[in-house]
């Protein structure tokens, strides 16, 4: 039986459908790669440099404070990140400078090492981190944006990333001494900046664009500022425990293998948890404001748990809880700002959210947090924390019936 030969010009073509197929498989694919690794970089960095902060003669005081400026400066980062973002409608571009940047002033603090330095060059190191997780959930929604795919199934990859390489880098940090630690960051940037050069360019597929009268309603919208403003009251507590948990368990004989598996057990069991969220999470706002009063409930728990703890390995175990709270309140409030700020300002939507985990409540975690740890003791730490989420439950509930009267 005889065939008849394809045209020559359509020789070696896949018909537009496989081939954007097999595009957005490509894409998502390196996003996936580029979460897993950006993540774990940043997971590195905040597990052991506290460690190595102390290592140098800082006092608990001085970490705190110097972690502190990261929230402070996150106050401009993140807004001008997002700005330009959106404007430029190329977030790829932006996550490269925040890469570079991050990567070649990390070499400056780790390789001078003198303490007055370090504050200056952390300021400029905290221009560069603070908005690399809101903008790179901006790409992700944006390039998803219209598809079959869902946020969690790109967003567990940043916790897999968090998880593996914190503990992974355990056995190499101490087998390096802390004072090292220079050399695992270095080498997670690098692959991340390998990765983020082969990223989609995340622009939104709206045909709406960009507006200065429009980007300024993005913060006259009242549940979008009562949800920053709560997550405030949420995320202080979670930041003192992020600065502080890793030299709490040091003090009580913990090892840095330890504190890689707190880190491990903190993130891994996010990924259920995003999957199931993706899954059976009803996409309103009601439901959506129902479920961060029950997180806000889980974390009052887990600050009374750490305030009675005595043991580093019950720390280790109740750092799990990390997955239902972090996790649950993280991927809510990202779908829930998704959902109050139009698409074409989505960058600069999800810098202000970021504010709620790394802004004030960041500075006010550091400064307080600090003080807290030192003077007061870990235990009344904690408790000050299980004391500001309850204030969140009830700020939360009065968002539920707001929300319920206005539908």
């Amino acid at each position: 039986m005889s065939s008849v030969a394809a045209p020559p010009e359509q020789e070696g073509k896949l018909p537009p459908s496989r081939a954007d197929t097999q595009a957005e498989i490509r894409s998502a694919g390196t996003i996936k790669a580029f979460n897993f690794f950006v993540y774990g970089a940043i997971a590195v960095y905040s597990t052991y440099f506290p460690l190595y902060l102390q290592g140098i003669g800082m006092s608990k005081i001085q970490i705190g404070a110097l972690l502190a400026g990261g929230p402070f400066i996150s106050l401009l980062a993140n807004p001008f990140w997002g700005y330009w973002s959106d404007r430029l409608r190329n977030i790829k571009r932006m996550l490269l400078l925040m890469l570079i940047g991050n990567l070649l002033v990390m070499q400056a603090v780790f390789q001078l090492g003198s303490i007055p330095f370090i504050y200056g060059a952390m300021l400029v190191f905290f221009f560069f981190q603070m908005p690399l997780f809101s903008q790179t959930n901006s790409l992700i929604l944006n390039s998803i944006e219209g598809t079959r795919h869902k946020f969690g199934a790109f967003r567990l990859w940043g916790s897999l990333g968090w998880a593996l390489l914190a503990v992974g880098s355990g056995p190499a940090v101490a087998a390096l001494g802390v004072n090292r630690l220079w050399v695992v960051y270095t080498l997670l940037m690098l692959v991340s900046i390998g990765f983020a050069l082969a990223l989609p360019k995340g622009e939104s597929k709206k045909k709406e664009g960009f507006s200065n009268s429009g980007y300024g309603k993005v913060f006259t919208n009242r549940a979008f500022l009562m949800l920053v403003l709560l997550g405030v009251l949420i995320s202080v507590p979670n930041s003192m425990n992020m600065t502080f948990v890793a030299i709490f368990i040091s003090e009580m004989g913990g090892k840095e293998a330890l504190i890689g598996w707190s880190a491990f057990l903190s993130s891994i069991f996010e990924i259920p948890i995003f999957l199931l969220l993706d899954r059976y999470l009803k996409r309103n706002v009601s439901t959506m404001v129902a479920g961060l009063i029950i997180i806000s409930g889980l974390f009052t728990l887990r600050w009374l748990l750490m305030s009675a703890v005595a043991d580093p390995y019950m720390v280790v175990w109740i750092q799990g809880l990390h997955c239902l709270t972090f996790g649950g309140y993280y991927y809510i409030g990202t779908q829930l700002t998704s959902m109050l700020v139009p698409a074409e300002f989505r960058s600069s939507g999800q810098a202000a959210y970021a504010l709620t985990w790394g802004g004030l409540s960041g500075i006010v975690a550091g400064i307080a947090g600090g003080w807290l740890f030192q003077e007061m003791g870990p235990q009344v730490m904690y408790l000050v924390g299980a004391g500001m989420s309850v204030l969140g439950i009830i700020g939360f509930i009065v968002m539920y019936r707001l929300v319920k009267r206005k539908n």
